[in-house]
């Protein structure tokens, strides 16, 4: 059978979810196909683009919400379905952090952020800012639960101290807010991100009272 360019891709998502990005190799991907590494390379000229092209099925559908929502809205969605997209796969915000910052695969997510900024009042450099802290908040973000998770699961997670010397962290009152500190990432996630369109409603406010 003929290979083609979606068994190349679809051969490397499944190393990727099941062995991760870092042993994910063009050699260990042709023996999985059943081919030799030559022949990966009338798809992809190397590596690089593979991943970009990787990414770039990872974010598919990402940026297109489902009907026209109200820009503090349209930002909370885009957001969520970006890190929805990355949890689906082992080291995805490894991999799209990665491909964002090496420039190998496309900004459509980026776009739509920009434009939502936009929608919102913000000047376009602004929106431009806007949208590269909230890409980098959700990547960040998620790169963090994903190793958390993967540290659980081989049992070298602890909440000891770093060094035996350090002393404790004292305890804090956080009232009905704990889980904050020790719970569900998605509730510190929607923590920070309304954190984000608060700000965004605050420089949209302290502009209009100097207009």
């Amino acid at each position: 059978m003929q290979l083609r360019r979606a068994d190349v891709l679809a051969g490397a998502l499944n190393i990727l979810g099941e062995y991760g990005l870092a042993d994910l190799t063009m050699r260990r991907l042709a023996t999985s196909l059943g081919v030799q590494p030559g022949a990966l390379y009338w798809h992809f000229p190397n590596k690089q683009t593979l991943l970009g092209a990787m990414v770039d099925t990872i974010l598919d559908g990402v940026e297109a919400p489902a009907e026209a929502l109200a820009w503090d809205l349209a930002f909370d969605e885009l957001a969520h379905r970006l890190r929805a997209a990355l949890l689906t796969h082992r080291d995805g915000a490894e991999l799209v952090s990665a491909a964002f910052a090496s420039r190998l695969t496309t900004s459509t997510v980026r776009e739509s952020l920009v434009r939502t900024g936009i929608g919102a009042g913000l000047s376009g450099p602004h929106a431009e800012l806007a949208a590269y802290a909230l890409l980098y908040y959700v990547l960040g973000h998620t790169v963090d639960e994903q190793s958390r998770a993967q540290m659980e699961e081989a049992g070298a997670l602890t909440r000891a101290p770093i060094s035996p010397d350090a002393e404790a962290a004292p305890p804090t009152d956080t009232g009905a807010d704990a889980d904050l500190l020790d719970g569900d990432p998605s509730v510190r996630f929607d923590f920070g991100l309304d954190l984000f369109i608060d700000g965004i409603w605050a420089r949209l406010q302290a502009t209009a009272t100097h207009v």
